[in-house]
C-alpha cells in the first residue's frame, strides 16, 4: 500500500500517531513559547539572543546523547506500549515545572535566578522524555504494520510530527505566554489518554539484562549498529542533515528579528512554513518510491535543499538592502512586501526537499535490521544525531561569537548540503536489492 490515509483508520497505528502528534505539538509549544518570549522580551542584543537560542537547543538535544542507549535497550527488551504510557505520565510533571517557569518569567519574578533555570530544567527533561519516546515511535511500526506499509507509516509519522510542530509553533507565536503555560499541561494530559490506547508491543526477542552504564552502553550500541553498511550510511546522512537543521533553527528567530525586522509572529510563521514543507516532502517521497525503502532520490533532494538555502541567503541580503523599517513588523506588514512571499517560498522549498531526503533514511533504520534490534538501531541514530546537532549548535554559537553575520552563516548551511548529498549517494550505492518489483 503506497498511501498513508488507510492507516489512520487502524487501531494498530492511530493511537501511536495521535500520541506522537501531541508529543511534538507540546514540545514545540513549550520550547518556542520559551525561546520567543526570552528573545523578544528579556534580551535586547542579537548576540545574546542567538546565544540563548543556541543554548536552549543544546539543552534539549543533550539528553538524546546521554539516554538514547538506555532508551533503545528498554524499547527492545520491554513492552513498547507500556513504556509509552510511563513516558507520557512523566510528561505531565515536566510540564507543570515548565509552566511555573513560564508564569514566573511572564510576571518578571526572579527571571535570571529562578524562572530561566526552571525553564531550562523543564526543557532538559522534555529532551529526556523525547529521547525515550523517539526509538519507539519508529521501531514499533514494523511490529504493528505490514512490510509494504512501513514507509507509508514512517512518512505519516514524519508528516504528522511537522504538522504538530506547525501547530505548536503557531500558538507559541500568537498566544500570550501565560496561556501557553496552561496549555502545555492540558496537552500532556490528553497525550497520556491517547497513549493508553496503543496496542501491546511485547519484545521480539528474549528479555535480557539492561546495561545501565550510559557511556558503555552508548559506545556498544553505536558500534554494533554501524557494522551494517546501509545503516551506517543512513545514520551518517541523517546526522549531517540534522546538523544543518540545528544551525538553521537557531538562526531563524534572531534572523527574523534583526535582519528582516519582523516580530515574533513572523518568526513563528517561518517555523510554521518550514514544518509544512517537511510534511509535504515526507508524503511526496512515499508516492515517488511507491512504498519501497530506497535512497534513490536522496542526493538530488538534498542538493536542491542546498540550492534553496543559498537562494534564501540572496533573498535575505536583498531584503536588507531594499527594505527599510524602523520597528518590528507584524505579519500583515511583513507580507505586504512582495519580497516576503519569495522569502516564504524559499523556506517551503528548503523544507520540502529536506523532508524528501530524510524520511526514507529513517525507514532504513527499522527495515534493514532484525525487529528485535530496531529500537536500539533508532537509539544509536539518536545518539549520533544528538552529537551532530550539538556540534551544529556550537558551530552556530561560534560563528555568532566571532561576528559572522547571520545571513552569511546561511551559506555554510548550503555548503554542508554537498556532504549530505555525497552520503546519500554512498547509501544508494550500498543498498541491497529492493524487496519489491522494479518500476
Amino acid at each position: 500500500m503506497f498511501t498513508s490515509t488507510h492507516l489512520l483508520k487502524q487501531r494498530r497505528f492511530l493511537p501511536l500517531f495521535a500520541t506522537q502528534l501531541l508529543n511534538a505539538f507540546n514540545d514545540n509549544l513549550y520550547k518556542n513559547a520559551m525561546v520567543l518570549f526570552v528573545v523578544y522580551t528579556v534580551y535586547n542584543s542579537p548576540e545574546a539572543e542567538t546565544i540563548f537560542s543556541g543554548v536552549a537547543s543544546a539543552v534539549f538535544i543533550l539528553p538524546f546523547f546521554l539516554f538514547s542507549a538506555l532508551a533503545g535497550q528498554l524499547a527492545d527488551m520491554r513492552d513498547k506500549a507500556r513504556i509509552i504510557r510511563i513516558v507520557k505520565a512523566v510528561e505531565i510533571a515536566i510540564m507543570i515545572v515548565g509552566a511555573c517557569g513560564l508564569w514566573l518569567a511572564w510576571q518578571g519574578v526572579a527571571v535570571d535566578f529562578l524562572a530561566l533555570p526552571l525553564l531550562m530544567l523543564a526543557l532538559f527533561a522534555m529532551g529526556m522524555h523525547s529521547s525515550f519516546f523517539g526509538p519507539i515511535k519508529y521501531s514499533i511500526l514494523p511490529q504493528h504494520l505490514k512490510k509494504d506499509e512501513v514507509l507509508a507509516g514512517t512518512g505519516l509519522v514524519e508528516a504528522g510530527t511537522y504538522v504538530a510542530i506547525m501547530g505548536g509553533t503557531i500558538l507559541a507565536g500568537f498566544i500570550a505566554v501565560e496561556l501557553a503555560a496552561v496549555l502545555v499541561i492540558i496537552v500532556a494530559l490528553i497525550g497520556y489518554v491517547t497513549s493508553r490506547q496503543v496496542p501491546p508491543a511485547p519484545p521480539m526477542g528474549d528479555e535480557r539484562v539492561i546495561d545501565y552504564n550510559l557511556w558503555r552502553a552508548s559506545i556498544q550500541i553505536v558500534k554494533k549498529t554501524m557494522e551494517q553498511k546501509e545503516v551506517f550510511y543512513a545514520i551518517l546522512a541523517i546526522s549531517f542533515f540534522w546538523t544543518i537543521g540545528a544551525v538553521l533553527f537557531i538562526q531563524f528567530p534572531p534572523l527574523a528579528k534583526n535582519v528582516l525586522m519582523a516580530s515574533k509572529e513572523v518568526a513563528s510563521l517561518f517555523l510554521v512554513i518550514f514544518s509544512v514543507g517537511v510534511a509535504i516532502g515526507s508524503v511526496a517521497i512515499n508516492a515517488l518510491l511507491k512504498g519501497r525503502v530506497s535512497a534513490r532520490y536522496a542526493p538530488i533532494s538534498v542538493l536542491m535543499m542546498g540550492a534553496m538555502v543559498a537562494a534564501f541567503y540572496f533573498v535575505c541580503a536583498e531584503w536588507n538592502r531594499t527594505v527599510s523599517h524602523e520597528r518590528l513588523m507584524n505579519a500583515t506588514e511583513f507580507l505586504s512586501y512582495p519580497l516576503a512571499w519569495v522569502v516564504l517560498a524559499t523556506l517551503v522549498l528548503i523544507a520540502v526537499f529536506g523532508g524528501m531526503f530524510v524520511v526514507p533514511l529513517y525507514a532504513f533504520l527499522t527495515t534493514k535490521v532484525e525487529k528485535s534490534q530496531a529500537s536500539r538501531t533508532v537509539a544509536a541514530n539518536n545518539i549520533v544525531n544528538a552529537g551532530a546537532m550539538v556540534m551544529g549548535s556550537l558551530l552556530a554559537l561560534a560563528l555568532s561569537f566571532v561576528g559572522i553575520p547571520l545571513t552569511e552563516q546561511l551559506l555554510l548551511s548550503a555548503a554542508m548540503c554537498l556532504v549530505s548529498a555525497w552520503l546519500g549517494h554512498m547509501l544508494y550505492k550500498a543498498e541491497a536489492p529492493a524487496p519489491y518489483p522494479a518500476d
